[in-house]
């Protein structure tokens, strides 16, 4: 499995152009198991800086995420993308949990993501649409790793190119 995914990302790679994104910003809503507000901004037309904030288990958590856009999937407007940032958040505590179970403890988190996706432009509308996995690991307040942050985005854009 390993090694098909290592040849799907290679091969997405060869056929990559440079000139990935139609937009300069967007900012939307994002939902799975985590929720709340995207922003994302292009500094460059393959290189974006994306910051999210979310909640989760009663709390909230903050991710900025730096990221690498290409075209050349077979649909004109869909592109691809990859990179990795970090977090912050804070979570009460719950009786009942798995983790956070402390009902007398706040949980403050930091730590690093990664994050794979693709996402859609459309081409006479200013919106986009994205799936993504963003697996990410705290180095405090719980040390473990969740990956199950698979979620759909929805953005307004502008700064059309």
């Amino acid at each position: 499995m390993k090694k098909l995914l290592l040849v799907m990302v290679l091969a997405l790679w060869v056929v990559a152009t440079a000139d990935a994104q139609d937009y300069r910003t967007g900012i939307g809503f994002r939902g799975g198991p985590s929720f709340g507000v995207t922003a994302k901004h292009f500094f460059t037309p393959d290189q974006a800086g994306e910051v999210l904030l979310l909640s989760r288990w009663g709390g909230f958590h903050v991710t900025g995420l730096y990221q690498f856009h290409a075209s050349g999937l077979l649909v004109n407007g869909l592109h691809y993308y990859y990179g990795a940032g970090a977090h912050y958040g804070s979570f009460p505590g719950e009786t009942g949990r798995k983790f956070y179970s402390n009902p007398d403890k706040n949980y403050t988190v930091v730590g690093l993501d990664g994050i794979l996706g693709i996402e859609y432009n459309f081409s006479n509308f200013p919106f986009n649409v994205s799936l993504d996995w963003k697996p990410d690991i705290n180095f405090s307040g719980g040390k473990m790793f969740w990956p199950d942050e698979l979620a759909l985005s929805i953005r307004y854009v502008w700064g059309m190119r």
